[in-house]
């Protein structure tokens, strides 16, 4: 099971938001490409970076610096906000980023029929940010009346393998996972499913290592490694256990 630190950017810093909200904002490091360094070095395959600043309005707004981890670090980036278009996919995958999250244009079926028709399936990943069971968009900042649950049975539908969940209300809040909320997503669709969102402390870590037997393929840390919460080695080394 993978353990995918998280680096979000805003305005060029690496930040946290709490529940995703603007206001709830703090900075941890002026540099991005430092940053994502010292996760790497911890031996992890992915880093999960996000552009806060993208997501807010609509294209990404960070892209050189993101390229710059790309070429900075050995993980594998996936990145994601403000992805909107093949386009923009495109645009992000020539910096060297090597996966794709598409998070608002999940609920356009034509724009996932577009990625499923043009042979990025196995480069986008679907980002499933959810509160209170309904998907929300734009940032998070926009409700949908859409069922996360509902949502993930269509992804399926189009072929592409992979879903990123987040459970909003856990985000930042240091308050432990979504296990029930993970569990309903897991059965009701066979796909690759990375859970986000308020994992705290390595028994977290371990609560989530034992859906690997449901599907569970791995997890992005944010904030508790930001507070020194979970010991990234000590995280990495549960995960990479075998059942």
């Amino acid at each position: 099971m993978l353990v995918i630190p998280a680096v979000d950017i805003k305005g060029g810093k690496v930040v946290r938001l709490t529940q995703g909200l603007a206001d709830k904002e703090t900075v941890y490091s002026e540099s991005p490409v430092e940053m994502a360094e010292k996760w790497a070095a911890f031996g992890v395959k992915c880093i999960h970076v996000v552009d806060l600043d993208g997501a807010l309005q609509g294209e990404p707004k960070n892209l050189k610096v993101i390229g710059e981890i790309a070429r900075a670090v050995k993980p594998a980036i996936e990145m994601g906000g403000g992805i909107r278009d093949i386009e923009t996919i495109e645009r992000v995958l020539d910096t060297g980023v090597q996966k794709v999250c598409i998070g608002t244009k999940a609920l356009d079926r034509k724009f996932l029929a577009a990625v499923s028709k043009s042979g990025f399936r196995e480069t986008v990943i679907v980002a499933i940010d959810a509160k209170d069971g309904l998907v929300r968009t734009k940032g998070w900042v926009e409700k949908t009346g859409v069922k996360a649950v509902d949502l993930i049975k269509e992804i399926a539908d189009f072929g592409i393998r992979t879903v990123n969940y987040t459970d909003i209300s856990k985000d930042g809040m240091l308050e432990g996972p979504n296990i029930s909320s993970l569990k309903e997503l897991l059965a009701a669709a066979k796909l690759d499913i990375v859970a986000a969102g308020g994992i705290t402390t390595v028994d977290d870590v371990k609560r989530l290592k034992t859906l690997a037997k449901d599907g569970l393929k791995g997890m992005i840390i944010g904030k508790a490694l930001y507070e020194g919460k979970i010991d990234l080695t000590e995280a990495v080394k549960i995960c990479s256990q075998k059942e």
